[in-house]
């Protein structure tokens, strides 16, 4: 359940929805949806017509598929075209096709540390898996030494990492990648929070050859950078034979993504339009994360958070666990995401992740820093 679990405490204890008017969603990954200092306006209208009216296509219409490996080949010369990219209903989807689709005699290899719904997956579709050591040890920084070294593995990683904001980029990318393109291996580099970094943003795709030589997949959505959550759009990067099973996948169980959504993030993929976003959203988000991260030591937290995504990775002062903190939180309409949802190995409160939180603030606007804070303080 990951982050529902707390979404559905919230509900039972305030009578609210995290993410209402007056409540403060520090437990929730959505981004600001309004227009940023220095970014594009968001269209608050498409055009549609009749042909837009009909069904989609199973793996995304052509247009947008277009756009979405345009984007690539400029700002990381990918050498891909639209027949490597297939359309999925927001990212998870994606994530899932993949998963699902993994041979039996492979096993997957992930961070003990990671993005809630990955735990999910791996027990409902009864993958195997290992654990790369990801925890207060090695300050959530694993290196690909840490790595398993077993031929039939698929790796898979947020990067930047949900929930810790770790980066991966340059020449360390770039081995990660080469590790998991040989044969027998392969790979799933989930780019969900690719805009929101201090440096230029990266991408597995800058680093991959000939994609159609590799069992790697690159996921990437609409829902994060391009602020549109709503719009349910995201995608997988691939080999052109692995699309070929999306799209029979999409035929059988999907049924193809809401073509008005589709129009809306072509609009937003502008080659001078994106660019800007890149722009204003790692500007926003950085001002962002060192702010909270002052506030936040200041109130006695210990950080571990990296310099990626809009999130802080912190452990809670004199042993108080995610939960304990959020029974305090939810008596001001607030909560955090508990340290225990992002371990891989569910172990608990009394595991290494039990008095660790990840607070976003991505949905927060700039003129909530000082009531946040606040209250933070008067619950610790």
């Amino acid at each position: 359940m990951g982050v529902y679990e707390t979404l559905f405490r919230f509900a039972e204890v305030t009578h609210k929805y995290m993410g209402d008017p007056g409540t403060h969603p520090w437990a929730q990954g959505f981004p600001l949806t309004t227009q940023l200092p220095g970014g594009p306006p968001l269209p608050e209208s498409i055009a549609i017509n009749a042909t837009d009216r009909m069904y989609p296509k199973a793996d995304g219409q052509p247009p947008l598929r277009e756009a979405i490996a345009d984007y690539y080949r400029h700002f990381y010369g990918a050498r891909i075209s639209a027949d490597n990219v297939a359309v999925f209903a927001g990212g998870r989807p994606g994530i899932f096709a993949v998963l699902a689709f993994l041979l039996e005699d492979w096993q997957v290899a992930i961070e003990e540390t990671e993005y809630t719904p990955y735990w999910d997956v791996l027990k409902l579709l009864r993958r195997n898996h290992v654990l790369i050591p990801s925890n207060p040890g090695n300050q959530f920084r694993p290196t690909l030494d840490d790595h398993p070294r077993e031929a039939r593995t698929l790796l898979i990683r947020s990067n930047p990492c949900n929930p810790t904001g770790v980066t991966l980029r340059g020449p360390e990318l770039e081995q990660m990648v080469a590790h998991y393109s040989a044969p027998e291996r392969g790979a799933l580099f989930d780019e969900a929070y690719e805009f929101f970094t201090e440096q230029a943003p990266d991408s597995a795709l800058r680093y991959i050859r000939d994609i159609d030589e590799t069992n790697v997949f690159v996921s990437g959505a609409a829902t994060k950078g391009l602020q549109v959550p709503g719009m349910r759009i995201g995608w997988i990067v691939a080999s052109k034979k692995h699309v070929e099973l999306f799209r029979n996948y999409s035929s059988l169980a999907m049924g193809g993504v809401s073509r008005a959504s589709q129009l809306y993030v072509t609009e937003l993929l502008e080659r001078t339009r994106v660019a800007q976003a890149r722009k204003a959203v790692a500007e926003f988000y950085t001002s962002q994360r060192k702010r909270y991260g002052e506030g936040l030591r200041g109130l006695g937290l210990e950080l571990f958070s990296g310099t990626g995504g809009f999130y802080h990775w912190a452990r809670l002062p004199k042993g108080l666990t995610g939960d304990a903190f959020n029974e305090r939180l939810m008596k001001h309409d607030a909560a955090i995401l508990p340290g225990r949802l992002c371990d891989m190995a569910r172990r608990g409160d009394r595991g290494p992740l039990g008095s660790m939180m990840r607070f976003s603030f991505g949905p927060l606007p700039a003129e909530s820093f000082e009531r946040d804070l606040a209250i933070l303080k008067q619950c610790l």
